[in-house]
């Protein structure tokens, strides 16, 4: 890297150009996008059932069916972060949490980390929405998740590598 500048900042990414020497020995940019760190959480009641959410995602201009996602706030674990995400969005808790990984969205120029989890024995409490969210929960047998994975139903990344990762780590359980 020759250089690097700042493009654009706003409370939830920052841009950023960065000149370069590429392997060849000739000059080029990289955008890069950082956005903060997340956590993604898969939520299994005692029935083997999962909680979705489904809500209307303004850059893709269409509703999508994801699990709970969210950025993990200054001095919080990626645990945390998804304990309360799941709180927040579901009223759901968990009484045994399994740390699944981690996932790199989009390599090329996005840099924010997901840390992904499987929540079991979720059971109902009281939701708490941040202002303006509109989320609506919904529960499939978690074998139809899988299948709406594998149908492009549902398309968040972060989504879909925690439902098959849960899958794999269940079977092998």
């Amino acid at each position: 890297m020759l250089s690097s500048k700042k493009v654009y900042t706003n409370p939830w990414i920052r841009v950023r150009e960065d000149k370069v020497v590429r392997p060849g020995g000739r000059e080029g940019i990289f955008g890069v996008v950082e956005m903060k760190a997340g956590s993604t959480v898969i939520a299994l009641n005692s029935k083997k059932e999962a909680y979705l959410i489904k809500e209307y995602k303004y850059a893709i201009e269409r509703d999508s069916i994801e699990l709970m996602s969210g950025g993990i706030d200054e001095k919080e674990t990626p645990l945390e972060a998804a304990k309360r995400e799941l709180k927040e969005e579901t009223g759901l808790v968990a009484g045994e949490w399994i740390e699944l990984g981690v996932v790199d969205p989009f390599t090329t120029i996005i840099k924010s980390p997901n840390y992904m989890f499987l929540a079991l024995d979720a059971r109902k409490g009281e939701q708490f929405l941040e202002e303006g969210e509109r989320v609506q929960v919904i529960k499939f047998p978690f074998e139809k998740v899988i299948e709406m994975v594998m149908n492009s139903e549902i398309t968040h990344s972060a989504s879909c590598v925690c439902i098959l990762k849960a899958a794999h780590y269940l079977e092998k359980k």
